[in-house]
C-alpha cells in the first residue's frame, strides 16, 4: 500500500495550543435534503467527558452519506448537519476520562462504537455495544445530549449544527465519543486506513465473520459497489470456487474481476426472474448471497438465489424506513438470513488486527483498488455526483 505516512501529520500534533479551546473549521454543510453542500467556517466546541476532538486528514464518501443526503429516511432528517463517516485524522485533544488515546495519536473513527464494558462487548455472539452502537437517528452527543458544531451567523447567533452516525468527518475538526475512535500504527497510510473505517471492514468481515464463508464454496453479490466488491475481496481470500457479481451497470464488471469475481450477471439481460438465473448457474443455487444494494426486490433475489436447505443470506445494503422484509416466514424453514453491521467485526478490539495484517501484508487486500478517485475536500459536490451517477466507488477527499 501506498499513501499519507507518519511524518505527514506532525504539523497536527499541536492539541496542547488547542485544547479546551473551541477551535474554528472547515466544514461541508448540508442545509436541507438533496442540497448542496456548502463549504462553512463552523464552531467546534471542546471534547466532554469520554470524548475525542480530531483532525480530520482524510474523508470518504460511502452510499450511505448519498442516503442521508438525500433525504431517503424521512426520520433521520435533521438540518443543518454534517455528514460522514469513513475517515482517518490525528487526535488533537482528549475529554476527560480518556485513557487510551492521546493528542498526536493517528486513528480511524468508527460509526459503531465498543466501550469493552458492557455486556454486548464482553459477548463474543454481537458487536453491538450496549451504549455506543450506531444510531442513525442520533443528531447530538451522548455526554450531555447537545451538538459541538455551531454555525455563527451575520447576526452573530451561534445555530446548533448536527452530528451524523457517531462521527461527521465531513470537517476538519470533529467531535467523537472514544469508544467510537479506533487507533492505528504509526507507519499506516491514512489515506487507506480511512476505508477501513467502514465499506472495506464491512464486506471483509461480511464474508469472515458472518457467513464465515469456506474454501470451495459459491457466492453470490447483488450490488458491486465497495461493500460488494470487499465482500468479493473476503470471499476470494477464503478461496471461494464461484463468486457471481450481480449488478446492472456493466462498468463495474472490470474492476469486479480484479477483486475476484468469477461470474457476472447483468438482470437487464434476463426476461426470467434473477433467482432462476443464479440456481440455474450454479446448480442448485449460491451456500452464500450478500445483499449490497439497500433495494427490497434485490434482498428477495438474493434470498431465493442460495441453495435450498442450507443457504444463507447475508443484509448488507441500507434499506429505506418504514419497508418490511419480503419474505414469508413459512420461507425460513428452507433458507436462512441474517444482518450484518461493520461485518460484525468489533471495532476498536479487533479491527487493529486487521489493519495490522494488512500493513503486514499477512492479508493482502486491494484498498488503493477501491479509490477511484482522489479530490481536494473543497470539491465535495463534484464527489457526491460521480457516486450518484455510478461512477466512482470510493472517492477520497484530502482536507
Amino acid at each position: 500500500m501506498t499513501g499519507f505516512t507518519a511524518e505527514n501529520t506532525n504539523g497536527f500534533h499541536a492539541g496542547e495550543k488547542t485544547a479546551g479551546e473551541v477551535i474554528k473549521s472547515k466544514a461541508a454543510v448540508v442545509w436541507g435534503p438533496g442540497e448542496a453542500f456548502k463549504i462553512e467556517e463552523i464552531e467546534v466546541e471542546p471534547p466532554q467527558r469520554l470524548e475525542v476532538r480530531l483532525r480530520i486528514l482524510f474523508t470518504s464518501i460511502c452510499h450511505t452519506d448519498l442516503n442521508a443526503w438525500q433525504g431517503e429516511n424521512k426520520q433521520q432528517q435533521i438540518f443543518p448537519r454534517v455528514l460522514g463517516h469513513e475517515a482517518a485524522g490525528v487526535v488533537e485533544s482528549v475529554g476527560e476520562a480518556v485513557e487510551e488515546l492521546k493528542p498526536g495519536d493517528r486513528v480511524v473513527p468508527v460509526f459503531t462504537g465498543e466501550c469493552g464494558y458492557c455486556a454486548a462487548c464482553q459477548s463474543e455472539k454481537t458487536n453491538i455495544c450496549d451504549g455506543y452502537a450506531v444510531d442513525p437517528m442520533r443528531s447530538v452527543m451522548r455526554a450531555d445530549g447537545r451538538v459541538r458544531f455551531f454555525w455563527v451567523g451575520p447576526d452573530g447567533e451561534r445555530r446548533p449544527v448536527y452530528h451524523f452516525l457517531n462521527t461527521s468527518t465531513f470537517s476538519e475538526y470533529t467531535v467523537i465519543d472514544s469508544a467510537c475512535v479506533v487507533k492505528v500504527p504509526a507507519g499506516a497510510p491514512l489515506s487507506r486506513m480511512c476505508l477501513l473505517s467502514c465499506g472495506i471492514s464491512t464486506g471483509l468481515g461480511a464474508a469472515w465473520n458472518t457467513a464465515n464463508v469456506e474454501e470451495g464454496s459459491k457466492v453470490a453479490i447483488f450490488g458491486l459497489g465497495a461493500v460488494g466488491l470487499a465482500v468479493a475481496e473476503g470471499a476470494r481470500l477464503r478461496g471461494a470456487a464461484n463468486i457471481i457479481g450481480v449488478d446492472i451497470n456493466p462498468k463495474k464488471f472490470l474492476k469486479g474481476r480484479e477483486m475476484g469475481i468469477t461470474d457476472f450477471i447483468n438482470p437487464t439481460d434476463y426476461t426470467k426472474p434473477l433467482h432462476e438465473v443464479v440456481r440455474e448457474l450454479t446448480k442448485g443455487g449460491v451456500d452464500y448471497s450478500f445483499e449490497c444494494s439497500g433495494n427490497l426486490e434485490v434482498l428477495r433475489e438474493a434470498f431465493l438465489s442460495t441453495h435450498l436447505g442450507w443457504g444463507l443470506t447475508v443484509v448488507l445494503g441500507v434499506h429505506p424506513s418504514p419497508k418490511l422484509l419480503p419474505l414469508h416466514p413459512m420461507e425460513l424453514f428452507e433458507r436462512k438470513i441474517v444482518a450484518a453491521v461493520f461485518g460484525d467485526f468489533k471495532a476498536k478490539s479487533q479491527l487493529p488486527e486487521l489493519i495490522s495484517k494488512c500493513i503486514s501484508g499477512e492479508i493482502k487486500i486491494n484498498l488503493d483498488g477501491f479509490i477511484s478517485h482522489e479530490l481536494p475536500f473543497s470539491e465535495i459536490n463534484q464527489a457526491f455526483q460521480l457516486l450518484s451517477e455510478g461512477k466512482a466507488l470510493r472517492c477520497l477527499l484530502k482536507l
